[in-house]
């Protein structure tokens, strides 16, 4: 059990403090908690460590030993590009030099907002899009110009907004912010309303952007943003045509097209066949 001295008092608040400014920048942070020490002195059972996913923030907290400390950071980032939630290790199995905590077990937890997917337009896709996105727990922030697409009677979900836009470019801004744990679906009416939505983020760091539409309407987008400066690092990050190719032709199936796409950014997933290595080692 964690004894509450004022130095663990002190890390805690430090945790705390830590693991709020994590969320309210919209970034990522991995949380160590000691869980177990199969021998010898119980007493940091329950300390915890924070590592920001950012190279510049300071770690936050401790384990109550400098060497555990400094072994756990590096496992950290490891744990943050897994993309997992969370994870349970030995200290021997990423740490087997330290043979005093080599049966330790370290609780690694992802530290993040929830996610969230602005959608900007609210016709068939994005509708079926926003309810899906809702069903797994993201909270949306669905646009569109024509107020009665908009309406709470419509959407009766209370983690999905409703914004009436008056101006598309404003409007996805607000909605987007910096960027940090957004996911953007561009499925508008019309080239138009795409490029103003494109063009007012194209310099966000949003976590995803996609663009939907035939190739030949997205190059279009493309090319006009590309004409008036956009940069081709900037461009080539547009998921263009949006979503994973699974023959979606109803606007539920491009939504879920559209989410897979989403996840599997999000999650570091390759989009494939799950079964495709046994097709691979018995081929016809």
């Amino acid at each position: 059990m964690d004894i509450k001295t004022p130095e663990n008092k002190a890390r805690s608040n430090s945790i705390a403090e830590a693991v709020s400014q994590t969320l309210l920048e919209g970034s990522t942070a991995a949380l160590a908690t000691l869980i177990e020490v199969p021998a010898g002195d119980q007493t940091n059972v329950g300390s915890k460590l924070l590592v920001r996913e950012s190279a510049v923030a300071k770690p936050a907290g401790s384990l109550g030993s400098d060497v555990l400390d400094r072994a756990v950071l590096g496992q950290a980032a490891k744990f943050l590009e897994s993309r997992v939630d969370t994870r349970v290790v030995q200290t021997k199995e990423f740490a087997p030099e330290l043979t005093e905590w080599s049966e330790a077990k370290i609780l690694f937890e992802r530290i993040e907002a929830e996610p969230r997917l602005v959608i900007c337009g609210a016709g068939h896709v994005g509708a079926s899009l926003g309810r899906l996105a809702s069903l797994m727990g993201y909270r949306s922030t669905l646009i569109d110009d024509r107020a009665e697409f908009v309406t709470r009677q419509n959407f009766p979900e209370k983690n999905i907004e409703l914004v009436a836009a008056d101006n598309w470019s404003q409007a996805v801004q607000t909605a987007v912010g910096n960027g940090h744990g957004v996911s953007l679906a561009i499925v508008t009416r019309g080239h138009s309303e795409d490029e103003q939505c494109l063009r007012a983020i194209i310099d966000i760091d949003v976590d995803y952007v996609g663009l939907i539409g035939s190739k030949r309407r997205t190059n279009i987008v493309l090319q006009r943003l590309r004409e008036n400066g956009a940069a081709e690092e900037r461009l080539a990050k547009v998921h263009a045509p949006v979503g994973l190719d699974i023959g979606a032709v109803t606007p539920e199936e491009v939504a879920l097209a559209i989410m897979a796409e989403i996840v599997a950014v999000r999650r570091g997933g390759r989009g494939g066949s799950l079964s495709a290595w046994r097709r691979d080692l018995n081929p016809g």
